[in-house]
């Protein structure tokens, strides 16, 4: 009689209980906050300034020393590209969600 006592209460009350806890702490792990996505949105403005940039030196560089071939002046493939303009559709589908 005595070790069911604390097995039932264990059973019924302690086992949903410590379900439900760490539901709730996958749940809340799993957003970005705010901030985060303010942080994120200037890191992807300075990524796209600082690779043009990186065009422009290139470009003046090539045009000062006729050997330098960087990779860069190749034409862009279009695997390269895919991320990029898949976050430009993220963000404008999010810009237009806020609206």
């Amino acid at each position: 009689m005595g070790s069911e006592v604390f097995i039932v209460p264990a059973i019924f009350i302690g086992l949903p209980w410590v379900i439900m806890h760490y539901i709730t702490k996958w749940k809340t792990a799993a957003t970005i906050t705010t901030d985060d996505e303010h942080l994120l949105d200037e890191l992807y403005n300075l990524a796209k300034r600082l690779d043009e940039r990186m065009d422009t030196v290139e470009r003046l560089v090539a045009s000062d020393n006729p050997e330098f071939k960087p990779a860069r002046l190749l034409p862009d493939r279009e695997i390269d590209n895919e991320p990029l303009r898949e976050l430009d559709r993220l963000l404008a589908e999010k810009k237009g969600a806020k609206k």
